[in-house]
Parts: structure tokens; C-alpha cells; sequence
């Protein structure tokens, strides 16, 4: 494969659940707004991809991180990648991203980051944006809650081209000569 006909993804999942994020308010000065905190420990995994040259962002909300869950997800993104291209994704080290996952998949190679460096993969941008615009000071009534709100959360995020191109380029992911 040429340089030209390879795209880089970052893949990377988060858990979502009813132990949520809170974030700052805005109040009056003097004041301490409250927010809801739950207790229960419902969640769910989201999985994501982003191809920051191309403005794409593949994901799958499912009920476990293994390595069945990330050949779906992998299959996923192997789709979104135009014939004849192929798609060079990277990952962190976690267990689920391994060979067996990339199984029956032709267009698709992992390329693992080093450990202990999530600031490499820009996914990880995505999960803040998304917790502070989307998902953050909520209380989830139950699972189907939570998976409803990962998928509106990411289908919002995944209608925005320009905004996961700046969210997630990096120069160093380029290959360009």
C-alpha cells in the first residue's frame, strides 16, 4: 500500500455509566449549586474511532470491552473505509486490542501505542468533550438510559466533521511526506 491510500484511526472505548462525570456550573457568585450524584453502578462501554484527515468517527455502544466487542467495532470501521484504502488504527495495549479482534478483517492494520501514554491517541480528547458537553451532572434511570445517552451523545459528536478533524489532528499522524 501506498502512503496515500492509508488512513490513520485512533480507537480507543470508554465506560459509561450511572456513576457519572460532574463538572463545573455556572452560578452566582457566592453560591454552590448542587449536583446529582448516583450511586447505582450501571454502565455500558462506548467504543469510538476517529480519522481526523478525513473528518470520521466510527462508534458502537456495547454491553462488555473484550476482544468479541472489538472485532465489532473494528469490523465497524473497517466498513467506513472507502475501497481500496486502508485504514492504519491506532490502539492503546489493553487486552481486546490484539490480533484475534482483526480477524477476517483485510483493511485494517493495529498499530499499538507505548504504554502509559493515553496523551497520544487524541480518542481521549473525544471522551472529555463528550462527558463535558454531553454527558456530565445527568442521573440515568436505568441501562437503557445510559446506552441511549452514549448514542445520542456520540451521534452528535459523529455529525460534526470539522469539529472531530480539530479535536483530533495531529501533525505527528500525518503521513504525508
Amino acid at each position: 500500500m501506498k502512503p496515500e491510500q492509508v488512513d490513520v484511526w485512533f480507537q480507543d472505548e470508554a465506560r459509561i455509566g450511572q456513576q457519572n462525570t460532574i463538572t463545573r456550573l455556572w452560578a452566582e457568585k457566592g453560591t454552590r449549586p448542587r449536583a446529582i450524584r448516583q450511586q447505582q453502578y450501571k454502565y455500558t462501554y462506548l467504543f469510538g474511532a476517529v480519522c481526523a484527515a478525513l473528518g470520521q468517527a466510527v462508534g458502537l455502544v456495547l454491553p462488555h470491552a473484550n476482544t468479541d466487542a472489538m472485532h465489532h467495532h473494528l469490523k465497524a470501521i473497517s466498513e467506513a473505509v472507502p475501497p481500496g484504502r486502508h485504514a492504519l488504527v491506532v490502539v492503546d495495549g489493553a487486552s481486546w486490542h490484539n490480533s484475534k479482534a482483526c480477524e477476517g478483517i483485510d483493511n485494517i492494520t493495529l498499530l499499538k501505542l507505548p504504554p502509559v501514554s493515553p496523551e497520544l491517541n487524541p480518542v481521549e480528547q473525544v471522551w472529555q468533550f463528550l462527558r463535558q458537553h454531553q454527558l456530565a451532572n445527568r442521573c440515568f434511570e436505568n441501562e437503557k438510559a445510559v446506552v441511549d445517552a452514549c448514542c445520542d451523545a456520540w451521534n452528535w459528536f459523529e455529525a460534526q466533521p470539522q469539529r472531530i478533524s480539530k479535536l483530533t489532528q495531529r501533525h505527528w499522524a500525518s503521513l504525508a511526506p
